[in-house]
C-alpha cells in the first residue's frame, strides 16, 4: 500500500475470523489491510481439534441455534474447500453408566435433522463384534453409534482465506503489530511496528475489525482506549499425537466420567490425534503449552476404550491452545458457549470498531458476514453475502470432487509419486499446478529437505502464503515437522536464511558489475 493511503478496515488478528473478514470485505469493494503479529494462524487457529463439525456436545448445554449454524457451515465448507476438509465418521461406543442409549439416539437424531444434509452421511447403531471400529477397543464394548462429521487442516484454512483476500486486493502483513491506535471523528491514526524489519509506519483506517482472538480484550483496553462491554474467557485446550493406533479410517468420540469427551483421530497417515482438554487459563496466551497432568488425562481418557493401552512415552508430538470464550456464570470450563457475540462501537463523531468476541473455527465464515452486517450502515455497499459460493484458492473443482480431482492430477503427474500427488493435491487443491510450473520430473522439484519435503514446495509457500520460518512451513502451512529430523530443519532454515538474505540484495546492474 502507498503511504499515507487511507484503508476502509484494519483488519487487527490473523487468526480464521480475521482472515475470514477481511476477505468477506474486500470482495465487496472495500479496501482492506490485515496486520498480525506473528504467523497467520499462529495461535488458536492452529491448535484446534482440526475438525468441521457442528459440535454433538453442546446438544447438552441446549445451544440449539449454535449447533444448527455449524452444521449448516458444515455443508458450505466442504464444498468450499474440498481439497483440505474432508469428510470423517465418528464411532461413539455406548457406556450405559455414563449417558443411556435413549439419550444418544435422541442426540443424533437432532444431528441428522436440525440442518439439510447433502454430502454427509446420517447416524446408524452399530455392532463392534461385526464393525471394523471393534477391533482395538475393549471386548467388553459391543455396541456403538457411528455419525458423521468432517477433519479439515485449520491453519491453511486461514491461509486460504488470506490468499483470497489478497488476491483480491487486500494488504496482508504478517510479524506487524498495532502499537497503538488515536480515534479520530472520521479515521482511527494507527501505528504499526513490522518486527521483521524495526519500521515503523502510519496507516489510517475509516474502522478498525478487533479479531485478535485472545488478545481481544487487551486490544480494546490498551492500543485502542476502548473499555470492552464483553469480557472473554481463557479456556486452555491441549491435544497430543501418537504414532497410528489403528488401522482404519474412523475418528473416536469417546465419553468420560467427569461428562466431557475426548476425540481420537487419524491424522496425518501414520498418527492418532488425540484431545482436547478444558482448562481455565490466566497467563499469557502466547506461552500457552500442555501440561504433565493434560497428558495424562488424555491418556487415560482413552484407555478406558482401548484394549492396548497409552502412555505418555507414546506421545510423539503435543500442543496447545487458547480458546477466547464469551464470559459466563459457569464453573465448568467446558460447558461455556463456542458461541460469539459481535461488539460494534460507532459512535457520533467518533471513528467506529467492530470486536469479536468467542467463536469456533467452523462457524468463522458465518460470523464474517454478521460483521459485514454490521458494517453495512457505516459503508453503505451494496453487495450481498458471496462467501458460500466462491471456492477458496485450490477448491474449484468441478462438483466439489476431490476424488475425481486427484485422479486427473495423479495422471498428469505421473512422475509423481503417488504419496507426494496425493499429499500436494490436498495442501493446494488445483494450485498445486502453479507450485509444479515447469517442473516434469523429481529432480526439477530441488533440493530435498527431508520427508517429502522439496525446495519447490518451499519456495511456493514462501512466494505465496508468507512463509518466512521452518516452523512456518512445518507446522502450520504442513505437519510435516512430524517427519523431519532436527538435520533437516536445520537445512530448511539455512535455505530460508539465504533466500530472505538474497532478496534483501539489489540486482546487479552494469554498474555493480
Amino acid at each position: 500500500m502507498a503511504p499515507g493511503e487511507i484503508v476502509d478496515l484494519l483488519v487487527v488478528g490473523g487468526g480464521v475470523n480475521g482472515a475470514g473478514i477481511a476477505r468477506d470485505a474486500v470482495g465487496r469493494g472495500l479496501s482492506v489491510l490485515l496486520c498480525e503479529q506473528d504467523d497467520l494462524a499462529a495461535h488458536t487457529s492452529s491448535a484446534s481439534t482440526k475438525l468441521i463439525h457442528g459440535g454433538l456436545r453442546y446438544l447438552e448445554h441446549y445451544e440449539f441455534s449454535l449447533v444448527r449454524k455449524a452444521l449448516q457451515e458444515r455443508e458450505v465448507l466442504l464444498r468450499m474447500a474440498p481439497h483440505i476438509i474432508a469428510p470423517l465418521r465418528f464411532v461413539m461406543p455406548h457406556v450405559s453408566s455414563l449417558r443411556p442409549a435413549w439419550m444418544i439416539r435422541a442426540g443424533l437424531f437432532l444431528y441428522d435433522h436440525l440442518s439439510k444434509r447433502e454430502v454427509l452421511p446420517g447416524s446408524r447403531g452399530i455392532d463392534f463384534r461385526r464393525h471394523v471400529a471393534g477391533a482395538p477397543l475393549k471386548k467388553t464394548l459391543t455396541k456403538g453409534f457411528v455419525y458423521s462429521d468432517a477433519a479439515v487442516q485449520d491453519a491453511r484454512l486461514v491461509v486460504l482465506n488470506a490468499m483470497d483476500a489478497k488476491e483480491r486486493g487486500a494488504t496482508i502483513l504478517t510479524k506487524t503489530r498495532l502499537l497503538e491506535a488515536r480515534q479520530g471523528e472520521q479515521y482511527w491514526d494507527a501505528r504499526l511496528l513490522s518486527t521483521a524489519t524495526g519500521a515503523v509506519f502510519n496507516v489510517s483506517a475509516r474502522c478498525i475489525v478487533n479479531a485478535a482472538g485472545p488478545w481481544v480484550a487487551n486490544l480494546l483496553n490498551g492500543a485502542l482506549n476502548t473499555p470492552a462491554q464483553h469480557q472473554i474467557r481463557l479456556v486452555k485446550g491441549s491435544h497430543i499425537v501418537t504414532k497410528r493406533l489403528f488401522d482404519h479410517n474412523h475418528a473416536y468420540i469417546f465419553q468420560n466420567p467427569d461428562q466431557r469427551i475426548v476425540f481420537a483421530i487419524p491424522y496425518e497417515k501414520d498418527f492418532t490425534l488425540i484431545g482436547t482438554t478444558d482448562v481455565e487459563y490466566t497467563g499469557d496466551p502466547s506461552k500457552v503449552a500442555i501440561s504433565e497432568e493434560e497428558i495424562a488425562y488424555l491418556c487415560e481418557s482413552v484407555n478406558r476404550y482401548f484394549e492396548v493401552a497409552v502412555s505418555s512415552e507414546q506421545v510423539v508430538w503435543s500442543y496447545a491452545g487458547v480458546r477466547p470464550l464469551l464470559e459466563e456464570e459457569v464453573a465448568n470450563p467446558s460447558a461455556v458457549t463456542r458461541d460469539y457475540k459481535l461488539e460494534l462501537k460507532a459512535e457520533p463523531n467518533r471513528a467506529p470498531v467492530l470486536s469479536v468476541f468467542g467463536g469456533k473455527i467452523t462457524t468463522y465464515r458465518r460470523l464474517a458476514e454478521e460483521a459485514m452486517e454490521h458494517l453495512q450502515p457505516l459503508f453503505g455497499y451494496k453487495k450481498a453475502h458471496w462467501t458460500a459460493h466462491a471456492p477458496l484458492p485450490g477448491g474449484d473443482m468441478p462438483n466439489a470432487d476431490f476424488a475425481g480431482f486427484l485422479k486427473q492430477f495423479q495422471a498428469a503427474h505421473a512422475w509423481l509419486p503417488a504419496a507426494l500427488a496425493e499429499r500436494y493435491a490436498r495442501a493446494y487443491g488445483t494450485r498445486a499446478a502453479q507450485l509444479l510450473d515447469g517442473i516434469r520430473d523429481l529432480a526439477g522439484l530441488g533440493e530435498l529437505f527431508g520427508a517429502d519435503l522439496y525446495e519447490a514446495e518451499a519456495r511456493y509457500l514462501v512466494r505465496n502464503e508468507w512463509a518466512l520460518s521452518a516452523d512456518d512451513i512445518l507446522w502450520r502451512r504442513s505437519k510435516l515437522g512430524l517427519r523431519l529430523d532436527a538435520d533437516a530443519v536445520n537445512r530448511l532454515s539455512a535455505w530460508l536464511a539465504a533466500q530472505q538474505a538474497a532478496s534483501l540484495t539489489p540486482p546487479k546492474t552494469a554498474l555493480h558489475a
